[in-house]
C-alpha cells in the first residue's frame, strides 16, 4: 500500500493512494492538487549517506569509501511533495540528489544483515539538495550543506516493505524541467540497505520512523530558481519540487 500524510482544511490526515487520487482514512477523496503534502512519516533520527554509489564517487574524483560515510539531518530540512525549496541567491552551484529513503519500523539494535528487512516499515523517495559552495570536504559535510530549511523534499508516499520485491534493484531518475538529467539503479550502491541497518544498529539504537537516505548515483547537475525537479524511483512514484529564489521564498 502507498501511504501518505496530508493537510486538508487545516488538519493533518493519514491517507493512501486510491485510483490515482488521495483518500483520507475518513473516506474523503481528493486530487493530488487539493491537498498539502507532508513527509509521509514524521522523521525522527535521519541518516544521510555520502558517496554511496561508486559512479557518483568517481565523477567527483573520490575513491569509494571503506565504511559508510553517514551524517545526520534535522527535522527542519524536510518538506513534502509539490513544495518549494529555497535556493540562496548568492550561491553558484546547488544540485539535487535522488535517493531511496528506508523507513525503520521498529526498535533495532545489533541487527544482522540477514534479519535487516524485518525492521523496515517501508520505502520513500527523497531529494536531498546540496550546495557545493558550502561544502568543506565530502567526508565532513557541514551543516549548511545538508541541514538548511526546506532542502529535503520527501515522499509523496511511504510504500509498504512487502510491496517492494527487491529494494536493491530499483531504477532511479531525476527530471529537470521535463528533461531527464540523472539515471541510476539501487543495485549500484556500495553499502546495501541490509548492510547499512547492520552498521548503524551496531553502535546505536534505531527507532520507528528513523530514516536512512541511501545516497545518489552520478548525474547531479545544477538547478536554478524557477526550475521544476521531479525525482522518481521505480515502484515508489514521483516526487515533485520547485526551486524558488530568496525573494520569492520570503513572500510565500
Amino acid at each position: 500500500m502507498k501511504r501518505a500524510r496530508v493537510a486538508v482544511g487545516g488538519a493533518v490526515h493519514d491517507a493512501f493512494e486510491y485510483n490515482g487520487k488521495v483518500k483520507l482514512t475518513d473516506g474523503r477523496v481528493f486530487s493530488e492538487q487539493e491537498v498539502e503534502w507532508l513527509p509521509p512519516v514524521q522523521p525522527q533520527t535521519v541518516f544521510a549517506l555520502g558517496l554511496n554509489y561508486a559512479d557518483h564517487a568517481k565523477e567527483l574524483s573520490f575513491s569509494a569509501p571503506k565504511e559508510p560515510l553517514a551524517f545526520l539531518k534535522g527535522p527542519n530540512t524536510f518538506i513534502g511533495h509539490n513544495a518549494s525549496t529555497k535556493r540562496p541567491d548568492e550561491v553558484t552551484f546547488m544540485h539535487y540528489e535522488c535517493e531511496l529513503g528506508v523507513v525503520i519500523g521498529k526498535t533495532a539494535k545489533n541487527v544482522k544483515k540477514e534479519d535487516a528487512y524485518k525492521y523496515v516499515k517501508g520505502y520513500t523517495i527523497s531529494n536531498d539538495y546540496a550546495i557545493r559552495d558550502y561544502l568543506e570536504n565530502y567526508y565532513r559535510p557541514n551543516l549548511r550543506v545538508k541541514n538548511r530549511d526546506t532542502c529535503t523534499p520527501i515522499g509523496p508516499w511511504l510504500v509498504d516493505r512487502d510491496d517492494i520485491e527487491d529494494p536493491m534493484n530499483l531504477s532511479l531518475r531525476t527530471i529537470v524541467n521535463g528533461e531527464v538529467t540523472q539515471e541510476g539503479s539501487t543495485k549500484d550502491m556500495i553499502f546495501t540497505v541490509p548492510g547499512l541497518i547492520e552498521y548503524l544498529s551496531g553502535f546505536m539504537t534505531l527507532n520507528e520512523n528513523d530514516i536512512i537516505l541511501t545516497g545518489t548515483p552520478k548525474g547531479t547537475t545544477g538547478v536554478n530558481a524557477g526550475d521544476e525537479v521531479i525525482t522518481e524511483i521505480e515502484g515508489l512514484g514521483s516526487l515533485k519540487n520547485h526551486i524558488v529564489s530568496d525573494g520569492v521564498f520570503q513572500k510565500s
